[in-house]
Parts: C-alpha cells; sequence; structure tokens
C-alpha cells in the first residue's frame, strides 16, 4: 500500500493551504495498492516535533475502502484531535519546522465505533485488524 498527495511529495513542504495560515483543510490523498481482504481504511495525522510531545491533527476511521480522499473531505467517522476537535486541524507550528505524518492502515474490519475517538484509543481498537499500512511526511514551518 503507498500514500501520496499530488499537494506535496514525501519529506518536503505542505502549502499554506493545509495549514493554519491558509484554508485548513485537509489536503487530497492518493492511496495505492489497497490489499483486497481490506474492509476499512484509518488515517491518523500526527505532529511529533510540537512542544510538549505528540500532537494529533486528524483521526479518521471507518473509511470505506476508496483510492482518494478528496480534499476539504470528512472521509469517515471523526475522531478527536488536540485542537479538541472533531475535524482536520492544519500544521501550526509555534516554531521552527515540524513533521507531520500521515499514517493510513488498511484494516482487515469495519471498527463500527462511535465517532469522536481519540488517536489512542484508534490505535487500540485497531490492534489485531492492521492489514498494512503506510506514512507520508510533510514539513511545516510558519511563513515559508
Amino acid at each position: 500500500m503507498k500514500l501520496s498527495s499530488l499537494e506535496f511529495k514525501h519529506n518536503t513542504f505542505v502549502p499554506d493551504k493545509f495549514t493554519c495560515e491558509g484554508e485548513d483543510v485537509n489536503p487530497e490523498l492518493i492511496i495505492k495498492n489497497i490489499p483486497s481482504k481490506a474492509r476499512s481504511l484509518a488515517l491518523i495525522v500526527d505532529d511529533p516535533d510540537a512542544t510538549k510531545g505528540m500532537w494529533v491533527h486528524w483521526v479518521v476511521y471507518d473509511i470505506h475502502p476508496v483510492s482518494r480522499i478528496e480534499e476539504n473531505s470528512v472521509p469517515g467517522k471523526l475522531g478527536l484531535n488536540d485542537f479538541g476537535r472533531k475535524e482536520y486541524g492544519g500544521p501550526c507550528p509555534f516554531s521552527g519546522t515540524h513533521r507531520y505524518f500521515f499514517k493510513i492502515y488498511a484494516l482487515d474490519a469495519i471498527l463500527r465505533l462511535k465517532e469522536g475517538l481519540t488517536k489512542i484509543e484508534l490505535e487500540k481498537a485497531m490492534q489485531g485488524h492492521i492489514l498494512e499500512k503506510d506514512e507520508l511526511i510533510g514539513l511545516y514551518k510558519r511563513g515559508e
């Protein structure tokens, strides 16, 4: 399985449009080679470089196995991010260049859990169900 975006390449800067300095909408994501046994997808976007440790920007699960997640979309059930919202929250570092990990998981089940799970709750629910995973890293620094 391979996760990519037409908006930015792996380990390159995320355009302002997809950050707090722009429209703060999710970028389009392309998913190739989804396992045929996948019943659902899950997506986590987080920043390990945040001042207080890992910062979660987006949690989505029970995504129908699709090859494309559209820009500014709600592709599945929304979990809770560290902004305290059930939506995408784009890169917005206080200082320096941060890495943003867009992680996609192919699961052998539809989780059928309520909306509003945290990243930790989702990771626990996915245990034993992950068929494959991939990640795309985007960089961001304010004013870039």
